[in-house]
């Protein structure tokens, strides 16, 4: 059912039909710039998988190299502390234009539980409540502002957590949300399969759309109770987003290793072809990202949905600049 989409913040990405210009990003006449990642540069598997050359090791390096493969990367990071100013000062200066950011939302400001020890020493001590929510907030504003300013922030995502289901205490807490950030670019990831649920399904796009928030699609095993179905909502003109978490069937009770341990072939990303054309005819960005952090599982699979996109669209890709094409991930 298409519906007219609500207005989103800017998510710093070009407008417009031309062929783009950042590395790993893909573009075809009247379709939105489609972006491709990873769910992190960082990720310790992937440092000591030997997918960083010498002499890119170090931190400044490691993010050189990655960007000049890809043009969009996830920070999770910023889910587990809160991020600093001077870190994304850093990664500005590290990265070219057109490079995007996709920075996860601090999980205070998500419902999950965090622990006191990951909080600025001088926020410990502050009660549970309004004020210390409202410190946090004030300080991933700040913290993010050298990515917005740049226009290197592709969105902020709000991932919920399992037990975040439809109702009027979380639609209280979108509209927050929204509210807190209306200069952001926003999308959000729901972990409860209801949200996508055949009944609850048009619900939840009028929802977003309303608040100006772009619904995240996701890729994961479709084996347990709490999967999410393979849907592919829109509901920003400016921006969808598709995580493949890989498709574990650990995914419920495996540790971490084991939940994200994944190889996609490229027969099931190619099942996501005709959904990620779709998405991007009606949106003007679209972020697909890799989350199978698993040695080099993820900027692996990025790699081979590049490959696809561009034998099914015959789209000009903007390949790696030092090797001029994609061979070192296949």
């Amino acid at each position: 059912m298409d519906r007219d989409l609500g207005r989103n913040s800017d998510t710093g990405a070009d407008t417009g039909t031309g062929t783009g210009t950042g590395t790993g990003t893909y573009t075809n006449a009247g379709r939105g710039r489609v972006r491709v990642g990873a769910c992190s540069w960082t990720d310790r598997a992937l440092v000591n998988s030997g997918w960083y050359p010498e002499g890119s090791r170090d931190a400044e390096g490691r993010l050189r190299h990655y960007a000049s493969r890809f043009s969009l990367v996830e920070v999770d990071s910023s889910y587990y502390a809160l991020p600093s100013a001077r870190n994304s000062a850093l990664w500005v200066d590290r990265t070219p234009e057109g490079f995007r950011f996709d920075v996860k939302a601090f999980s205070a400001l998500t419902g999950h539980p965090t622990r006191q020890g990951v909080l600025p020493a001088e926020l410990r001590g502050l009660p549970q409540g309004p004020e210390l929510r409202e410190e946090v907030w004030r300080r991933f504003t700040e913290a993010i502002r050298p990515l917005r300013e740049a226009g290197r922030l592709g969105t902020v995502l709000f991932q919920f957590p399992p037990w975040f289901s439809p109702g009027s205490r979380a639609v209280a807490a979108l509209r927050e949300c929204a509210e807190r950030a209306a200069d952001w670019p926003l999308a959000v990831e729901f972990r409860h399969p209801a949200w996508w649920r055949e009944r609850q399904y048009d619900a939840t796009c009028a929802l977003l759309t309303e608040l100006g928030l772009a619904a995240v699609a996701v890729d994961m095993v479709q084996t347990l109770p709490t999967s999410l179905p393979p849907v592919a909502p829109v509901t920003s003109l400016r921006l969808a987003v598709v995580r493949f978490h890989g498709r574990s069937p650990a995914w419920g009770t495996g540790s971490k290793e084991e939940r994200f341990r994944y190889d996609y072939t490229a027969d099931e990303l190619r099942e996501w072809i005709p959904r990620l054309r779709t998405m991007a005819d009606r949106t003007e960005e679209l972020h697909v990202l890799f989350n199978n952090c698993c040695g080099e599982a993820a900027v692996r699979a990025a790699a081979r949905m590049g490959e696809l996109l561009g034998e099914e669209w015959g789209d000009r890709v903007d390949v790696s600049r030092e090797t001029g094409d994609w061979a070192r991930f296949t």
